[in-house]
């Protein structure tokens, strides 16, 4: 308790604003539990970049906080690019702050020479990544908390190629962060370096978006969608893609088109949680609607509902978009010819479907770290091959690699075409998903999450982590554990042969177990939330589609069993 007394006792200095040396002597004073979460370490990049509860702390984002980031971040670049005129572009999204936080980091980047392109208003995060390369940038930031809370904000940073920073970028940036003190950050803004941008980068963002997702399906006239940004930024762009491809009949949630962080009219604005689009789908049963699209709060994911065998709407996670997805650009991309380079990607906790799927095209497959700029990486990595498109289960998907992140408008816009080209057909988008599972096996997965708060909560979620490590699991449902893959140690073990493999992925803190039947079960901590997860996939073949229900139940029956077992049901 010292040393995070000391900690604190050190933002009472005239370097602070008198209102934070002030809430900080009453924490002080008053309330040591919350003084120790505030200051009981720093704030860490982890697979989103830097996320956390906005307020006063070491561990929360402030202008301090994200001062002395952008102030590590200016420091690296300088000796990186040390002959160069830098230049960084920076967004935000609808969160409380994240206008006056953007202006705080732009003028820190301004203060150390760096010219800064700033949205004047809030805008996407895959328009920031498109913006990095459009505006010939060394970096580029966005301040977004994504799905988080309305309490949350963060930082997250892009380099040169457009994708978050990876390894060894990341290290070296925090490690310039790390040898920094709070007096070290300047302040001392020269603002004629500090440029607004807007409506000429949108122009060229929405264009890219509009050629790389649209695909002149037919039946357009006769296809109705509900869209909702969920209060966020999606609002900017989602609804002139689709009108620009050719979509007439799309219906606006007005009621959640209005940027706002404090998020009033959901319990989370999370589209993986049914509850984020319950007030869309119930509008798309009122007007008898196709589709139901809601993005996040910085508009890098997106939640589908569809039309189910009965005329139900159902939301479709998002393994079952991603597979759809993947599938129609392979289909694409082989009406155009296979030049023997192309690939797609997922993560290692997405569905093993995806990787059936590109064997049965002949495409290569490759698997990253959960976090999409382990994906960007891939395309970096490999510029003699061609990224036709991936995903991760989270509800994240990239079309091309005009953006290298996650993008829920261009998404969007491909999840409507392949929609309304299977109805045009005489099918459904979620028929598509049906006669996909008799063509490659039928794959189901459900995810666990466990939120475990503050430095008990970080305690708890390293021990069960390393229980469900020291305690190896033997069977599941009935089939024997075969491998063990080991992300910490890079070992994937064969228990039954003794066989070792290394695993060609950077180290990180998850464990995976794979039955004798394909069975996966994998664990990991949150990167961006005080959470542990569990990821059950489950398979059977299916061998028409008639059999979906019966075979659906029977897999929601196993994945019941493997809960029990594992005591997270």
């Amino acid at each position: 308790m010292d040393a995070i007394l000391n900690t604190a006792k050190s933002w009472l200095t005239d370097f602070f604003d008198p209102a934070v040396k002030k809430e900080v002597q009453e924490l002080i004073d008053n309330d040591t539990e919350e003084l120790k979460d505030r200051f009981y370490k720093n704030m860490e990049f982890g697979t989103g970049g830097m996320r956390g509860i906005m307020g006063v702390g070491t561990n929360r984002i402030n202008k301090y906080t994200l001062g002395k980031s952008t102030q590590g971040l200016s420091n690296y670049l300088k000796k990186t690019y040390a002959d160069q005129q830098l230049q960084v572009v920076i967004a935000y999204d609808c969160r409380h702050n994240s206008d006056t936080l953007a202006r705080t980091v732009a003028e820190v980047f301004a203060a150390n020479g760096i010219k800064v392109f700033l949205f004047s208003e809030l805008r996407t995060t895959p328009e920031l990544s498109f913006a990095v390369r459009h505006l010939n940038c060394h970096a580029g930031i966005v301040l977004t908390a994504s799905h988080n809370p309305p309490e949350y904000n963060g930082y997250k940073v892009y380099w040169t190629d457009g994708g978050q920073i990876v390894p060894p970028q990341d290290g070296e940036i925090i490690s310039e962060i790390n040898a920094l003190s709070f007096e070290d950050i300047n302040f001392n803004s020269n603002d004629a370096l500090i440029e607004l941008i807007d409506k000429d980068v949108d122009e060229a963002f929405i264009e890219a978006s509009v050629a790389n997702g649209n695909f002149n399906a037919k039946g357009k006239d006769d296809f109705k969608i509900v869209f909702t940004s969920l209060h966020g930024t999606s609002i900017t762009a989602i609804p002139e893609v689709l009108s620009r491809a050719g979509y007439k009949n799309v219906t606006v949630i007005e009621a959640q088109a209005k940027p706002d962080g404090a998020f009033p009219t959901v319990v989370s604005p999370n589209p993986e949680e049914p509850e984020a689009l319950s007030m869309a789908v119930k509008k798309a049963e009122e007007i008898n609607a196709d589709m139901v699209v809601g993005t996040d709060p910085d508009s890098d994911r997106l939640g589908i509902a569809v039309r189910n065998l009965e005329g139900e709407m159902e939301i479709v996670n998002g393994n079952q978009a991603m597979i759809l997805m993947t599938k129609f650009l392979l289909e694409k991309q082989k009406e155009k010819g296979f030049k023997g380079n192309e690939f797609v990607a997922t993560t290692i906790v997405s569905t093993p479907m995806m990787e059936v799927m590109a064997k049965a095209y002949g495409v290569e497959f490759k698997t990253a770290l959960t976090g999409f700029k382990w994906i960007g990486k891939m395309i970096k990595d490999f510029p003699e091959s061609s990224f036709i498109g991936g995903g991760e289960e989270s509800f994240g998907y990239m079309v091309g690699d005009f953006v290298r992140d996650k993008d829920a408008v261009t998404s969007t816009l491909l999840a409507c075409e392949i929609a309304a080209q299977a109805k045009a057909n005489g099918s459904s988008f979620y028929q598509d998903l049906i006669d996909c599972y008799v063509q490659y096996g039928y794959f189901k997965e459900k995810l666990i999450s466990l939120t475990k708060k503050g430095m008990s909560g970080a305690e708890e979620i390293k021990q069960m982590l390393v229980d469900f490590k020291e305690n190896p699991v033997v069977s599941v449902a009935g089939s024997k554990v075969k491998w063990i893959e080991d992300y910490n140690t890079s070992i994937a073990k064969n228990v039954m042969t003794g066989e070792e493999k290394v695993i060609d992925i950077p180290k990180s803190n998850v464990l995976i177990y794979e039955t004798e039947d394909g069975t996966r079960i994998a664990a990991r901590p949150s990167g961006t939330e005080p959470k542990v997860k569990f990821y059950i996939s489950t398979n059977a073949k299916l061998e028409k589609a008639e059999d979906f229900k019966k075979v659906s139940k029977e897999l929601d029956a196993k994945i019941d069993r493997i809960l029990s077992e594992l005591k997270l049901g």
